[in-house]
């Protein structure tokens, strides 16, 4: 498994939450896993990330090693949650990064609570409406029956999944790590989240006028840009609306 990032567990309102450790005595920065993965996904950037801040990369509650609650399936929800993990971890005033599914979570946490993060980082996820997703995500949101996911099983979803991730090559005990997270119904539990955006992210687009604390939209030029496409991101879910600083860049 990776030599640089080493899971620990903390109990949560009720929930075993994984997370890891790492880094200077600096500012503090949480690190939202993305989905299908785990928060082995930072380990590219450990390093860099390491050599700056106190690092805390965690697992969101039904994602990766985390423990799963339906009611918890919503970004409004895991928004607070991610506040209730900051006191947990007696994370004061850290900078925050939320990709993927992170992005509307974060963004619903710094609405709860003006004065918690220095900073957010997020990007590839959905974040405004009307909703523009494409590709499998697309497919997710609109399904109306969660069963052919769980006949096909989480293990060979996040499988496919991670075929379609350019430019980085996980080991193969990281991909175990990933699809493990996911096997059996896992997988199909958590697309409920996805599909709640249709009913969360108007609620969202009314609050992100009032987030004042500085935001930065980080989106790839390629990949997961046919998911959720950066422009729409970038230009309505922050540049229109969000007060802080933003801005967009490709990698």
């Amino acid at each position: 498994m990776s030599t640089l990032i080493h899971p620990k567990t903390i109990t949560v309102d009720g929930l075993s939450i994984r997370y890891a450790e790492g880094g200077q005595d600096g500012p503090d920065a949480i690190l939202m896993s993305p989905w299908p993965e785990s928060v082995y996904a930072f380990e590219p950037a450990w390093p860099h990330l390491a050599a700056a801040a106190h690092l805390v990369a965690i697992d969101p509650p039904g994602f990766g090693g985390s423990d799963y609650r339906q009611t918890l399936m919503n970004p409004k929800a895991m928004g607070h949650f991610i506040l209730n993990v900051a006191d947990a971890l007696d994370l004061e005033n850290p900078h925050i990064v939320g990709p993927d599914i992170g992005t509307s979570s974060v963004l619903f946490a710094a609405a709860a609570d003006q004065d918690r993060f220095r900073s957010i980082v997020i990007g590839s996820g959905g974040a405004a409406v009307p909703l523009d997703v494409t590709g499998v995500l697309k497919e997710w949101i609109e399904a109306p029956d969660l069963e052919p996911y769980r006949q096909i099983g989480g293990r060979k979803i996040v499988e496919i999944a991670l075929g379609t991730i350019a430019g980085y090559t996980p080991s193969d005990e990281i991909r175990e790590d990933y699809m493990s997270c996911y096997e059996g119904d896992r997988f199909a539990d958590t697309i409920p989240y996805a599909q709640s955006y249709r009913e969360y992210l108007p609620e969202l687009a009314k609050l992100l006028s009032g987030i004042e604390i500085p935001v930065r939209i980080v989106a790839g030029a390629d990949g997961y840009k046919r998911c959720a496409p950066p422009d729409h991101i970038a230009s309505k879910a922050a540049a229109e609306r969000v007060g802080g600083k933003d801005d967009q860049e490709s990698r």
